[in-house]
């Protein structure tokens, strides 16, 4: 993992991180820093994968098998997406449980995630060294320290447990394919509904109330806006002391607040349906089906999600020409990367645009906070999420690093509670599964909200066999290159206005991708570039 400076000048300089990953060391990020500040940036996708080539030809239910293996993060995820494509492809029926059962799965693996995320991604870098002045770091680091955090330990292993959850229904996590057009292969029984509840139970007594929370789940979703979150905070000593109420005074003693914003477009194209709406799933009716709502936030409104609107442009990708296409059309045709670069393309991954009459074509964030700004949205039907404190700081204290982890927080809560109430809504004695008619022809749309963001399937089948496949992932819209018009796409933007203290280890980038659940360099050697000679090597977040 290695960092090539290039100076420009006395107080300009060039840096390139590779990879950018804890995890997954696929994405690389070039940035210039101009007097100590990030001017501009470029990031690039490294590795070509070509699922949607693999696909091609492929039986309509192969996505259900392939695009699991996409990530092995999300992919029960990519599952619930590739499913609803394929039914809204052959018009099916889906019994009333077999929505619940889908919800269920794709919220514990986003369950599952959020400790997981926060604790061995996220939180590691607040133990940097660049922090060792800050009045809270011994803390930080008793709690976040990896392997040895009092924190660290309960926040990854009890982050399990939903997992748990999802294999009881769908036989195994990750990589299930339990989820089929027409309903779910599972028949629980009471057994396996009862140990659901109690492991959800466990999971949220042992980490989300007693280590995050320091405090009951329904008291803090009594806060409605970002005030109320500071109330609620200093409030008693449970609260105060949690790791949430340490991470809040920490993330803004170190100035987590004040930088990696954005754009302040938000996209989220919504997740989890409500049974009775949706057992006939069409691309038409899914915006008024969704529990978590869709929609788009833009220069300071809301405009409904069409998926219709959605272009992935690749001038600046490594694929053939330079279009920019909705995904029922899209192509991906790689070419030889080096033959790329002399066209001015520099990443594999597209990027995907949308595009609002009138307005024009937006590069927007997805993710938790995306879905958090669309719970704002107004005109919530009773049962849908309707909860409007991250708009409430969108609109107050603006976004930032601080507010999108926190955002990110935010979900266990609701989550845990959508999870439990929708364990006891399945009736045992009625139906999972309606066999549908298998159409050799149609057009399908399937979306979801991974942890991370939207997570969309376009499907065309012809002849019985899928013509053309396209997937547009989170990471796709956070990470995207500069469009035709040469935009930033949402972290190249992110990335901007970040003050790098020690460019020999530059944590505050760390931060900016870790927000967004994206990958973040841990071991990073500079080199001179004309020399080659290596100049220093340092680490970030002090693990790899």
């Amino acid at each position: 993992m290695t960092a090539v400076a290039h100076p420009i000048n006395a107080k300009t300089l060039d840096l390139h991180v590779s990879p950018l990953g804890r995890v997954e060391g696929d994405l690389d990020v070039r940035v210039r820093i101009d007097d100590g500040v990030v001017t501009a940036a470029h990031t690039e996708a490294a590795m070509f994968r070509g699922f949607e080539i693999i696909l091609k030809g492929k039986d309509p239910q192969a996505g259900l098998i392939v695009t699991p293996r996409i990530c092995g993060i999300c992919g029960g995820s990519h599952l619930y997406k590739s499913v609803y494509a394929l039914d809204t492809a052959w018009k099916t029926e889906v019994p009333h449980n077999a929505t619940l059962v889908r919800n269920i799965a794709q919220a514990s693996e986003t369950l599952l995630s959020i400790p997981r995320w926060f604790y061995a991604l996220f939180a590691i870098d607040l133990t940097n060294k660049n922090y060792a002045k800050a009045n809270g770091y011994d803390e930080a680091v008793r709690r976040f320290a990896p392997f040895v955090g009092t924190s660290y330990e309960p926040g990854v292993t009890v982050s399990a447990k939903p997992a748990e959850i999802y294999a009881i229904f769908g036989g195994q996590w990750p990589h299930s394919s339990f989820m089929i057009p027409g309903g779910v292969m599972c028949g629980p029984t009471l057994s396996d509904v009862t140990r659901s509840i109690a492991i959800l139970d466990y999971w949220k007594d042992t980490w989300l109330e007693k280590v995050w929370l320091g405090g009951s789940v329904d008291r803090y979703l009594e806060c409605k806006t970002w005030a109320d979150l500071e109330t609620w905070m200093h409030e008693s000593q449970g609260h105060y002391n949690s790791d949430c109420g340490f991470f809040m005074r920490f993330a803004k003693e170190i100035g987590l607040d004040k930088f990696g914003g954005g754009y302040g477009n938000f996209l989220a194209t919504g997740t989890y349906f409500n049974p009775e709406l949706y057992d006939h799933p069409t691309i038409e009716g899914r915006n008024a089906a969704l529990i978590e709502r869709s929609g788009l936030y833009a220069k300071g409104q809301f405009y409904e999600f069409d998926q219709a609107n959605v272009r992935e442009d690749h001038t600046h990708s490594f694929y053939e020409g330079a279009a920019s296409l909705h995904p029922f059309e899209g192509r991906t045709v790689p070419v030889d990367p080096e033959l790329g670069r002399k066209q001015g393309k520099y990443t594999w991954a597209k990027a995907p645009r949308y595009e609002i009459p009138g307005v024009g074509s937006l590069p927007v964030e997805v993710g938790p906070l995306a879905r958090q700004v669309m719970a704002g949205k107004p005109g919530a039907a009773g049962w849908q999420d309707g909860d409007g404190m991250f708009l409430d700081a969108i609109n107050t204290v603006g976004p930032s690093i601080f507010v999108r982890v926190m955002s990110r927080m935010h979900e266990a809560a609701k989550y845990y509670k959508l999870v439990r109430k929708w364990l006891g809504d399945i009736k045992l004695q009625e139906k999972f599964y309606i066999k549908p008619a298998e159409l050799t022809e149609g057009k399908g749309f399937g979306s979801t909200e991974a942890a991370r963001g939207a997570l969309s399937d376009w499907i065309v089948l012809k002849d019985g066999k899928i013509e053309n496949y396209q997937v547009i992932t989170p990471t796709a819209w956070n990470i995207g290159p500069r469009d035709s018009a040469d935009v930033a796409g949402t972290m190249e933007r992110a990335f901007v206005g970040t003050t790098i203290a020690d460019t020999k280890d530059p944590v505050e980038l760390g931060h900016v991708a870790r927000s967004f659940d994206s990958c973040l360099v841990c071991t990073v050697h500079a080199y001179d570039g004309k020399t080659g000679k290596e100049l220093t090597k340092f680490q970030i977040g002090g693990v790899c």
